[in-house]
Parts: C-alpha cells; sequence; structure tokens
C-alpha cells in the first residue's frame, strides 16, 4: 500500500504562491445529506446528496515584511479569490493532483500565540462554488 509524507505541499492563494509561509493547508469537501425516508422505507432511514461545500483551513507562519504574508492576505479580507492545493510541489499529475476553487477570505488573525511561540495565523476559509480535482 502506497504511503506519502507531507514533506513539500502547494498552496496558492490569489495567485500568490505561500509555500514559504505554509505549516498546514487541508481541503475539506462534503454534501449535505437529506432525509427522505417515507412509509415504504420499511422503518430504515433513506438519505440523498444535498449541496456541496468546503473548506480551506491553513496554518501559516505570519511574516509582517514589506510584500510578504500580512501584506498579501490583508487587501483580501471579504473578498472571494481563487486557490490550488497540491500534496508536493511538483506538477499536477495522476499521483500529485491539485484540487482547485475559489474561497471567502473571511477573516484574517494577523497575530496568534504566547510569549515563546512562533508567530503563526491559524484560518478556515469556506469554499465558494465547485472544488475541481485535476491532475494536469
Amino acid at each position: 500500500m502506497p504511503k506519502m509524507v507531507l514533506l513539500a505541499q502547494y498552496l496558492s492563494i490569489n495567485a500568490n504562491v505561500l509555500n514559504t509561509f505554509t505549516k498546514k493547508a487541508e481541503i475539506s469537501v462534503e454534501v449535505e445529506d437529506k432525509d427522505v425516508t417515507n412509509y415504504a422505507s420499511l422503518g430504515w432511514k433513506e438519505v440523498i446528496g444535498g449541496l456541496k461545500s468546503g473548506e480551506l483551513a491553513c496554518e501559516f507562519l505570519q511574516d509582517f515584511a514589506a510584500s510578504q504574508l500580512d501584506s498579501i492576505m490583508w487587501p483580501l479580507l471579504g473578498t472571494v479569490v481563487p486557490f490550488e492545493v497540491r500534496g508536493d510541489q511538483g506538477a499536477a499529475s495522476a499521483t500529485n493532483p491539485k484540487y482547485t476553487g475559489n474561497i471567502l477570505i473571511k477573516g484574517w488573525n494577523p497575530l496568534e500565540g504566547s510569549v515563546g511561540d512562533e508567530a503563526t495565523v491559524g484560518l478556515t476559509f469556506p469554499t465558494s462554488g465547485a472544488v475541481t480535482r485535476a491532475i494536469s
């Protein structure tokens, strides 16, 4: 069974490659379940898929220097922007699929942490519209 260790994940938000700041990037998608149980179900619950949604959860190492992370992300607050995530920084392929779509930058936490902690930013951005998977 193949195994993988994430060593060089790829993350782009609004065409900004953020690998040098990224500690974690997780994309999750789901579909809501709709109960369509009726008397013909014979006591068994029946469900069908409803609306799909997704989230991009990120953890960054903060950088306030000119043209670095904070100055890239701050102007995006409140906007819907494109994203791309891959398990590896290599080109998209059958063994390194890319996941793309749009996210709403609904928040930004410029400062997090306690005395002695690295300066990090952890946020989850909801997707807006379809998330696609591609191998090229």
